[in-house]
């Protein structure tokens, strides 16, 4: 029996037709939410949510795409308590999410891209993940409060 995947897994990704045998199909895949009978009209459906995906995923990266252009060569600093070179704690995502926030940005914290650690005053290399194929380089400047 063909099925449709409706989910990821060992028999393939998500819109994979595939062969499998009758009763694996009816007993298991199909109650289980993980597949359906591949008919006619099923397949058309999915033909018509991987162009809907598409044009979301085109439209994420153009989004992305603008966004990069608008953060190329913006310099993200921070003034932080320090004593002697050591900072008190550390930056972190959060601190740069809201110092582009101030600038006028609007991004997600979970896709900036840091050393490990930002525990000395200095200047560093950040990026942000726009995008799965868009990546914006950035520069972090540490400084003490004065």
């Amino acid at each position: 029996m063909q099925v449709i995947l409706l989910e990821p897994g060992k028999l393939g990704k998500t819109g994979d037709v595939v062969n499998v045998k009758d009763g694996y199909a009816r007993n298991w895949l199909i109650p289980q939410g993980i597949a359906t009978q591949a008919s006619t009209r099923n397949m058309k459906t999915l033909e018509a949510q991987i162009r809907s995906r598409q044009k979301q995923q085109a439209a994420e990266k153009a989004a992305a795409e603008d966004l990069a252009s608008r953060l190329n060569g913006v310099a993200v600093e921070l003034s932080v308590r320090a004593g002697e070179g050591k900072i008190y704690g550390a930056v972190t995502h959060a601190n740069v999410a809201d110092s582009l926030d101030k600038l006028g940005f609007d991004v997600d914290r979970r896709r900036i891209v840091m050393p490990k650690s930002v525990k000395d005053i200095g200047e560093y290399d950040i990026s942000y993940r726009a995008h799965p194929e868009v990546t914006i380089p950035m520069k972090l400047v540490v400084h003490a409060q004065k």
